[in-house]
């Protein structure tokens, strides 16, 4: 049996929580919050991010971070992506190079365009780092609905190792070693659901939702290329699977913001309603500076960009992408194919 301490008690530390403990392992659960830690203590369960579910009382809920960590072999990560930092610099010298570190957020770092790989490996360049990601609602993993997702590492025995650890009988974790691919498409696949919530709110259908999650992937694939990754990772749980879940659920608060921005809320409006991270508003703006950077078209995050930023009118930006210079659909792969040689 395992100590895990997950950092973070939102929907998905909550849910990661409950996976752990169904499958044996000691969960500590690091809640910064107080009221909620006593919600939690108190009633068994954490209302404002998994509504009636039980928690366990077993799963031990903590404050004081450096006793939720003692005897930890895995620290979880799920917190923010713009918190995640803070979380890690939070655990220096005060764990050994031999816990494994899991990142569960999937985000951009505002300011230094980082990974949370590149964030971790900046702060504690000795610990092993996975990158947990893929279609995995946690109001879905509460409550124990098949789900498939991965585990990437440039460390195979670490990858390995996470993957045992949090596999069960509904909850199916496959590895990849391609970090970089693996986190570019968790967090790029935000900004097309965010997107992909503006053209519902628009009112269009099926057709146009099609188009933007499938010229979406098209640019995700990219930007993800540029910076390393292999594109078949693209293909897979981390690129098109959650892209599909967070394009197509109203589980997806990307999604849902969108809608309301579509309806015409502001953005304000939007996100007070909703109440949680929406990890696409701040990834729409790093990855369409990594864009500018790195000199690659990505048309669709470029409109948002204008849409949350620069008060574009969202139908100028539909207009926007459907008149734009007329192209062949696989010249990026053309590209990519004769680029090797």
């Amino acid at each position: 049996m395992d100590t895990i301490c997950i950092m973070g008690a939102g929907s998905w530390g909550s849910a990661l929580a409950l996976l752990l403990n169904n499958n044996g392992h000691k969960v500590n659960l690091y809640v910064r919050n107080e009221s909620q830690a006593n919600e939690i203590i108190s009633t068994n369960k954490n209302s404002k991010y998994l509504g009636d579910i039980i928690i366990p009382s077993e799963i031990n809920i903590f404050t004081d971070l450096d006793s939720a960590i003692k005897d930890a072999s895995v620290i979880v990560l799920a917190v923010s992506s713009q918190a995640t930092r803070a979380a890690v610099m939070s655990l220096q010298n005060k764990i050994s190079s031999k816990v494994i570190l899991v990142n569960v957020s999937k985000g951009l770092e505002k300011g230094t365009n980082k990974r949370i790989s590149e964030v971790v490996g900046e702060l504690l360049p000795s610990n092993s780092f996975v990158v947990l990601s893929g279609p995995s609602h946690a109001e879905e993993v509460a409550v124990k609905m098949p789900t498939t997702v991965v585990a990437a590492s440039e460390n195979i025995e670490a990858a390995e190792y996470i993957q045992d650890v949090f596999s069960s009988e509904f909850f199916r974790v496959y590895t990849n070693p391609d970090v970089i691919g693996v986190e570019l498409g968790g967090s790029l696949k935000n900004i097309i659901a965010f997107g992909s919530g503006i053209i519902d709110g628009l009112g269009y259908g099926d057709n146009t939702k099609a188009g933007i999650m499938t010229r979406g992937l098209a640019e995700i694939a990219r930007l993800g290329v540029a910076l390393g990754a292999d594109i078949s990772t693209f293909a897979g749980l981390s690129g098109i699977g959650d892209l599909i879940v967070t394009c197509t659920s109203m589980h997806s608060r990307n999604r849902r913001a969108g809608i309301m921005i579509g309806q015409g809320k502001t953005l304000d409006e939007t996100l007070a309603e909703i109440q949680m991270v929406v990890e696409g508003i701040t990834a729409t703006e790093v990855a369409y500076n990594l864009a500018l950077e790195k000199n690659i078209d990505m048309p669709i995050t470029a409109e948002i960009y204008k849409v949350l930023y620069e008060g574009k009118d969202i139908k100028e930006t539909i207009k926007s992408l459907m008149t734009r210079t007329k192209k062949h659909e696989t010249e990026d792969l053309i590209h990519l194919k004769y680029s090797e040689f």
